[in-house]
């Protein structure tokens, strides 16, 4: 039987990371007409070295393993002194509606209980009403939406309170 477990991954896992996040993202990419051109930040476009700037500045970052393979990912902002911003959180397209995303959320939520963060935020593209929906299913409120000029798609941010 297959062991899944959460933890902290290594510095040296930084590419698998960023690879997981571009396969994860990549179907939203296509799904939503997102390119490198017009949406350069977008994670189906993520190059280690963003990981590495985030993991300088001391974000957490978390691995999924289906036994011993990466197959999920969040990250974990500190934003303001009592919220974390989840950044990022991906689980690969062959490894989707197993509970996988679920576990990593509830993950966040007892990471943020251990530290004394009250709030965990979140910004999704605002038309992804099928992940918008599964947020809100997870306790997430949406609070605003945002068009940013430099992004093709407003961004949706929702919250959650710990």
């Amino acid at each position: 039987m297959a062991q899944v477990t959460i933890k902290k991954v290594e510095y040296s896992e930084l590419d698998k990371c960023a690879e997981l996040i571009r396969d994860s993202f990549n179907t939203v990419a296509k799904e939503f007409g997102l390119t490198y051109q017009n949406c350069p930040t977008n994670g189906a476009f993520i190059k280690t070295s963003r990981l590495v700037s985030d993991w300088n500045k001391g974000n957490l970052m978390f691995g999924l393993y289906y036994d011993a393979i990466l197959v999920g990912f969040m990250e974990l902002e500190l934003t303001v002194s009592d919220v974390y911003t989840l950044e990022k959180l991906a689980v690969h397209p062959d490894f989707r509606h197993l509970g996988y995303g679920t576990a990593l959320l509830s993950y966040a939520g007892q990471i943020a209980i251990e530290n004394h963060i009250s709030k965990i935020s979140i910004g999704i593209i605002e038309e992804n009403t099928r992940l918008k929906c599964w947020y809100h299913n997870h306790g997430f409120t949406h609070t605003r939406t945002v068009h940013f000029e430099h992004l093709p798609f407003k961004v949706g941010f929702m919250e959650q309170r710990i």
